[in-house]
């Protein structure tokens, strides 16, 4: 196994405790990808330096440890500009540099399955690659005695920007094709009431799936464990209707997957009600919840009416008060109980806490998607009420 370290950097906009929170992400998504964190590194400074992204004793510091402990991977919470890559890959010629970006788009092409997830990921991993081409042309600046030297070398950019550039284009066509396809096969089930499940990553989206439709679709503690958008057919109550389970939302996507995957999320813009489910015994689920919102409202479908299911109660933990502790109450110490009579459980949305894995609260859930459901249906066809 790969051995790597994590670099998160303390600004004015992003304080100790959340660089360590987002540090602890990036870890989780390195194990997913395969690598074993050894260690973090952060720096508190104004803005990422232009040139290697930390300052220069820091960087010298990371250098003397990557050395004495054979680390193989160096990863940057933060997206590196071209020139950073290629300072930062001089410091360190013999290890793998990468930004946060570059290490989800490698999990993303570990994960896909299906020729359209394959074919959405080489998508964004070329026009992620394309800006950063020179990178792959810096043995030729150590050349620089040998006439002629540098223009073949740029030369070679060109042409390599060339065809990356024509693979994005052969491959957008490939995707169009591809759409067109899926585009029938959502026509075909567009007489049935439609629920898409959303979430950040990990969540437990494909748990409830199954629970739901009893399948067995690939549900694991990882994260992007589920690539491929999959719909199932769902009966409650006699009222059928269909559950697609789609991929995760995470901090930081980077741009080119939002756009290669618009796609596949066409799921979560033709349904009829969305289904967010918020792993509740995460710290940072508050965060998780925006972070999720802001990428249905990028993808055009804040308009949906929503579900707010909060999962995993059975792994929520708290420390208790003492009863003549008067402090106020934290995310620390305070009880699901407590939670529920917070803004979580006065939403303009509707919401339910339950546990997918355990199938806790789980009739209270299944009750409550039959009235919505029946509600859509009932909006959808008013005269065939047969059903219930």
């Amino acid at each position: 196994m790969e051995r790597a370290i994590l670099i998160g950097l303390i600004t004015p906009k992003l304080q100790r405790d959340q660089v360590y929170e987002y540090l602890e992400e990036l870890a989780f998504l390195a194990k997913t990808a395969g690598a074993l964190p050894v260690r973090n590194f952060t720096q508190k400074l104004k803005h990422p330096d232009n040139s290697t992204f930390l300052g220069k004793g820091k960087i010298n510091e990371v250098k003397e440890f990557v050395i004495s402990e054979k680390i193989d991977i160096i990863i940057f919470d933060d997206d590196l500009t071209p020139s950073q890559i290629r300072n930062i890959q001089k410091i360190f010629p013999e290890r793998k540099i990468l930004d946060r970006s570059n290490l989800i788009l490698d999990i993303f092409a570990s994960r896909a399955q299906t020729a359209q997830a394959r074919t959405q990921v080489e998508l964004a991993q070329y026009e992620y690659l394309l800006p950063r081409l020179t990178r792959m042309w810096t043995h030729l600046e150590r050349q620089k005695g040998g006439i002629g030297m540098r223009g073949p070398g740029e030369t070679q950019i060109e042409t390599d920007r060339r065809i990356i550039k024509d693979k994005i284009a052969l491959l957008k066509k490939k995707l169009e094709k591809i759409d067109k396809q899926s585009l029938t096969r959502r026509k075909g089930r567009a007489d049935m009431i439609r629920v898409a499940l959303v979430g950040y990553t990990n969540a437990g989206k494909s748990t409830l799936m199954n629970k739901l439709s009893k399948s067995e679709i690939f549900a694991e503690n990882k994260l992007f464990a589920t690539l491929d958008t999959t719909v199932r057919k769902v009966v409650i109550k006699n009222l059928p209707f269909l559950l697609s389970d789609t991929v995760g939302f995470i901090r930081k996507l980077p741009h080119q997957l939002v756009e290669s995957f618009k796609s596949t999320l066409d799921e979560v813009r033709e349904s009829d009600l969305l289904v967010h489910v918020v792993d509740i015994s995460n710290q940072n689920f508050e965060e998780q919840i925006e972070i999720v919102d802001k990428t249905i409202m990028e993808i055009g479908a804040e308009t949906k009416p929503q579900l707010i299911v909060f999962n995993k109660i059975d792994a929520y933990t708290y420390v208790q008060k003492e009863e003549d502790d008067l402090t106020p109450f934290t995310k620390e110490n305070m009880s699901l109980e407590n939670l529920k009579q917070t803004w979580m459980g006065k939403l303009d949305k509707e919401s339910i806490f339950i546990s997918a894995l355990n199938k806790i609260n789980f009739n209270d859930l299944k009750d409550l998607l039959y009235q919505r459901i029946k509600e859509l249906h009932i909006k959808r066809y008013p005269y065939n009420n047969f059903l219930y």
